[in-house]
Formats: C-alpha cells, sequence, structure tokens
C-alpha cells in the first residue's frame, strides 16, 4: 500500500471525527436531520481551521446512499469518493486560479444537469474571495434561482470581500481557531496510532 501523508491520513471524514468547531457542527447536523439544507453556505476563517475538510464532510452526509444523514456510512461509492477527492458529483474548484467569467459560466452550465449519480450536486470553492467581480455576478444568477439539486460551499479567509448580494443568499458560519489543548491532544492520539514516541515539548 502507497505511503500516504498524515495530514490526510487523519483527515476527518465525519463530524464525530471534528476537533472544535462544535457550533458549526451542531448546526449543520441539525439542518441534515431536519432536511434544511440550504443551497449556499459560506465558511469563513483563517487558514488551518477546516473549512474544505467540513465542505467535503458535507458533501459526503449529502450524498451518503443512506442520505442525506448527519453519520454517513463511509463504505459506499459516493463517501469513498470524497475522502479519495474524485466524486464525480463534487466539485471543487480553487478560485486562486479559477477566479474568471469563464469558469463561473462554465459552472453555471455545469449546475444545470442532474446529478449523475448523487442527490446532490455539491460545489466546492475555495478562496472564494478571490473571484472576480463579473464572475461573482454571474454565480449571482445561479444563486438566486439554484436547481434543487445544487448546493454551493464558498470557503474563503477573508468573507468581508464576497459582495453582500451574494453573502445575502447564503448560510455564513464562522470557523474559530481550535483549542491548543484539543491540538496537543489530537497530536497524542496521531503519535500513539504511528507508534512514535514524542514528549509534551
Amino acid at each position: 500500500m502507497s505511503y500516504q501523508v498524515i495530514a490526510r491520513k487523519y483527515r476527518p471524514s465525519d463530524f464525530d471525527d471534528l476537533i472544535g468547531q462544535e457550533h458549526v457542527k451542531n448546526t449543520l447536523d441539525n439542518a441534515i436531520t431536519q432536511r434544511r439544507i440550504a443551497h449556499g453556505y459560506i465558511f469563513a476563517g483563517q487558514r488551518g481551521t477546516g473549512k474544505t475538510t467540513v465542505a467535503r464532510i458535507m458533501a459526503r452526509c449529502l450524498n451518503c446512499v443512506e442520505g442525506p444523514t448527519a453519520n454517513p456510512c463511509g463504505k459506499c461509492s459516493s463517501c469513498i469518493e470524497v475522502v479519495q477527492g474524485n466524486a464525480i458529483d463534487v466539485i471543487e474548484i480553487d478560485a486562486a486560479s479559477n477566479r474568471g467569467i469563464n469558469e463561473m459560466r462554465e459552472l453555471r452550465e455545469n449546475v444545470r444537469f442532474r446529478p449523475s449519480r448523487d442527490h446532490y450536486k455539491v460545489f466546492i470553492i475555495d478562496e472564494a474571495h478571490q473571484i472576480t467581480t463579473e464572475a461573482f455576478n454571474a454565480l449571482l444568477k445561479t444563486l438566486e434561482e439554484p436547481p434543487e439539486w445544487a448546493v454551493f460551499i464558498l470557503c474563503t479567509t477573508e468573507s468581508h470581500k464576497i459582495p453582500v448580494t451574494i453573502a445575502s443568499r447564503c448560510q455564513q458560519f464562522s470557523f474559530r481557531s481550535v483549542e491548543f489543548g484539543e491540538l496537543m491532544e489530537r497530536m497524542r492520539y496521531i503519535c500513539k496510532q504511528e507508534g512514535i514516541e514524542a514528549d509534551e515539548d
């Protein structure tokens, strides 16, 4: 079996694995359980707080064969593919390099078609604040009248740069820095799992 980088190996794949962000976890958990799923979300917070990770967990919850469910099975094709990053109906876009009007027009075309296999087409847009003004306008049209199967998750470190017209159509979540004690606990767990001896320092 090929070597897997520790950061990927221990990346949380469901809400139970997530440390910190209790407020985000609980709200999303309730929304999925009650089938009150929004078409647009903004996950805002500094780097490394778990925005993209939670976006992927959300995609698993929505598209699990048993879903939408707050506890994805982790065994179906959809669950496995989301973790591997090759799920057919989960489209990840890095807005740092795909920020223009053409990319957004392409996305709008893509949205019109139903999911190939899963319940939802989930669009995860990383560094969303880097999208150009005209590209945001193109995205706005889709957010105003989204098809029932589309869910957009905009991840950003600079939420103040997201236009108000977009933000007002999305549910916003602020991700906080994880407590130092929780980080230490997680590091201890990983060291133990990997058979690494490490003192407190």
